[in-house]
Formats: structure tokens, C-alpha cells, sequence
């Protein structure tokens, strides 16, 4: 297996390694195989140092997530997220994050990952081999394009993440806005703007009172105390009322 690690992008134009990855659905253990991953497909594959990381659950896996739809709209049949970890770990840490749109993979002996010579050791900070952070498009089991992070100390995050992808797949595509919505339990006008961007296929992530925010928050970042309080791109739209304003101007 690799031992030293120089940032390359020698493997476009080639072929994937040729791997069966063991991966647990329910109870059952599942062979997945390269064929089965790549065969036929037009896949974006972003692979990282391990699950549950800082770098890997605040920004790589999410923003890949968030973007899963536009990169379908262009062309990607599927989003794999590779690592070198065990399933269970993988599975865990997918459903944690509520990344329903990623498949994700384990790598659990480095196979893969030392076949696409980025498997690099990672002793120092009690992790072992693992995997070194890039992103590549792949077309029928051949890589296209990869970005790979620099060769620099600790974990760089400059060019693998989802919106360098998608501006090489499609520099004019259309990126959905981030909504965010605060919200509490029993509340009908909360109810009433959720199905509103419901019926207008908007996308958006819920924070619930009690549950991921008090009051205090909402006064705190809206200047309102008052629930539902609806955001598009970091912009306070306002309550259910003004959103049904808002969605007949798009």
C-alpha cells in the first residue's frame, strides 16, 4: 500500500480499481462492486479522511448533499461518498447527517483508495491509513476529472467540494438557494409556510424550538419572536404571510 502521498491527477483517463466493497443494508451483508457503482453511470465520487470529522460533516458531505439535485439536472446519476472506514461507521454517519442524496461507501481496507494512489498514512494523529481528500467525475467506470487538494500540512479543503464540481460540469448552472426555516411544534402558520415551499419544490432545513434553538435564538438572529421565521441565503423573509409574497415574485 502507498506510503507517500504527491498530489497527482495521473489517474484521468484511466479506469477505477476493479473493488468489492463489504457493506451492511439491515442485517444483511451486501458485495458492492466498482462494475456496480460505475458501469453505465455518470458518477461524482468525493473521498475524505474519515466520518464524523470536522471538515468532512460541516462542509464536504452537506454542501454535496444540498447540490445533489442540480448535479442530476446535469448529467450525475449518482453521488458517492468514499472513505476509508468500516460500514457501520459509514451507515451512522450518513444518517447523522441526513444525507439521503449520497451514497455512501466504505473502503474499509484502503483497496480502492490505494488503487487511485491516495491512500496516505495518517499515524500521527492515531488514524492509521486513510484516504487523502479529492473529488473526481467519473463516466463509465473512467475518470474524467479529479481534484485533488494540495500537498499541504493537516487536511486542506481548497478544490473537492461540491461547487468546484459542479462549475466543471456546468459553469452556468443555476445553484438552489440555502432556506432555512425556525419553526415550533403545534404552530399552524409554520405548517402553512412549510407546505407552501413544499408546492414549490424548495428545498429547506427546519429548526425547531425546544429542539435546536429557544426563543432567545429566534429574537437573536431575526429580530422577530415570533415562529415561523423563514430565510433564503441568509435574507430574513419574514413570517408565513410574507413568504406566500415572496414565492409569487419568483
Amino acid at each position: 500500500m502507498t506510503d507517500q502521498y504527491t498530489p497527482s491527477t495521473q489517474m484521468e483517463g484511466q479506469a477505477v480499481p476493479a473493488v468489492t466493497f463489504r457493506t451492511r443494508d439491515g442485517d444483511e451483508w451486501v458485495a458492492v462492486t466498482s462494475d456496480d457503482l460505475f458501469a453505465d453511470k455518470t458518477v461524482v465520487v468525493f473521498s475524505l479522511p474519515g466520518a464524523f470529522t470536522p471538515t468532512c460533516s460541516s462542509t464536504h458531505l452537506p454542501r454535496y448533499n444540498e447540490l445533489a439535485s442540480t448535479l442530476s439536472d446535469n448529467g450525475v446519476d449518482d453521488i458517492i461518498c468514499m472513505s476509508v472506514n468500516d460500514t457501520f461507521v459509514m451507515n451512522a454517519w450518513k444518517e447523522d447527517q441526513e444525507a439521503e442524496n449520497i451514497t455512501v461507501i466504505p473502503d474499509g481496507n484502503g483497496e480502492f483508495t490505494d488503487g487511485m494512489k491516495m491512500l496516505v498514512g495518517k499515524e500521527d494523529i492515531g488514524f492509521g491509513k486513510r484516504s487523502w481528500r479529492y473529488s473526481m467525475l467519473v463516466k463509465n467506470g473512467v475518470v474524467e476529472k479529479m481534484f485533488v487538494e494540495p500537498n499541504k500540512p493537516g487536511d486542506p479543503f481548497e478544490v473537492s467540494d461540491a461547487d468546484t464540481m459542479l462549475e466543471y460540469i456546468n459553469p452556468e448552472a443555476v445553484k438552489p438557494q440555502s432556506v432555512a426555516m425556525i419553526t415550533k411544534p403545534g404552530c399552524p402558520y409554520c405548517s402553512k409556510a412549510k407546505t407552501l415551499l413544499k408546492i414549490k419544490g424548495i428545498p429547506f432545513e427546519e429548526i425547531v424550538l425546544g429542539k435546536d434553538a429557544t426563543s432567545v435564538s429566534v429574537k437573536a438572529i431575526s429580530g422577530n419572536s415570533t415562529v415561523p421565521q423563514v430565510f433564503f441565503d441568509g435574507v430574513n423573509i419574514g413570517g408565513s404571510d410574507d413568504l406566500e409574497k415572496y414565492l409569487k415574485d419568483l
